[in-house]
């Protein structure tokens, strides 16, 4: 994560209204026989989102202006919680130890990144998770959880330490369940609002944008 960060979370509920997800950079090169070439440029999505549209009324005018003054504008990034996926588990299902493979045990690792896989028949891509939501995550070795006091969880970065005396065997998967935010900051220093726009339906912009490692 680079420098410059506050481990607090953009307001829960303008949250829940911003528009966004994932975006991709990829190079489409078109062939003369009709055809195209397709290379990633980026190994992994980022995600950007606008605020503005979770708006509602002058309270959520002067959240958000307060919270974008406690972070200098784009100087400081901070937790947002992505309002459709922020879980191990689909919306609607409850979090559980097995949701997703972070490791293999080999008889001696105990230290392992919290990641979260989207696949199906066609393929698969694991995406890190560095901001998991402080005491929501749970772990298990081989299909059994694991007691609180058997893994220690750092929330700044995602990573798990298990204990000496529950070291995954040879061959052991490891499994997590978790709630997460997303490391983002505003991509912007400048939020303009009109108050006689805001009250006739026009809401100010307010773009956010994911901080990659």
């Amino acid at each position: 994560m680079s420098n410059g960060f506050h481990e607090v979370r953009f307001p829960l509920r303008l949250s829940l209204g911003a528009s966004g997800g994932p975006g991709r950079r990829t190079d489409i090169v078109a062939l003369s026989n009709g055809g195209e070439t397709r290379n990633a440029r980026w190994a992994d999505a980022r995600r950007r989102y606008d605020a503005g549209t979770s708006l509602r009324g002058l309270d959520d005018l002067y959240q958000l202006t307060a919270f974008f003054e406690a972070r200098r504008g784009q100087l400081y990034g901070f937790r947002f919680r992505d309002p459709v996926d922020h879980a191990s588990a689909p919306p609607g299902q409850a979090v559980t130890a097995i949701d997703q493979q972070i490791g293999v045990g080999d008889g001696v690792k105990v230290l392992f990144e919290l990641t979260k896989t989207y696949a199906d028949a066609g393929g698969a891509t694991t995406r890190r998770i560095e901001k998991p939501a402080e005491g929501s995550v749970v772990l298990a070795v081989g299909g059994l959880a694991l007691e609180p006091g058997e893994y220690a969880v750092d929330h700044i970065t995602g990573l798990v330490t298990i204990a000496p005396g529950s070291v995954p065997a040879l061959g052991a998967i490891v499994t997590a369940g978790y709630d997460f935010d997303i490391p983002v900051r505003f991509d912007t220093d400048r939020i303009e609002i009109s108050l006689a726009a805001f009250k006739a339906g026009s809401v100010p912009s307010v773009p956010l944008v994911e901080i990659r490692p």
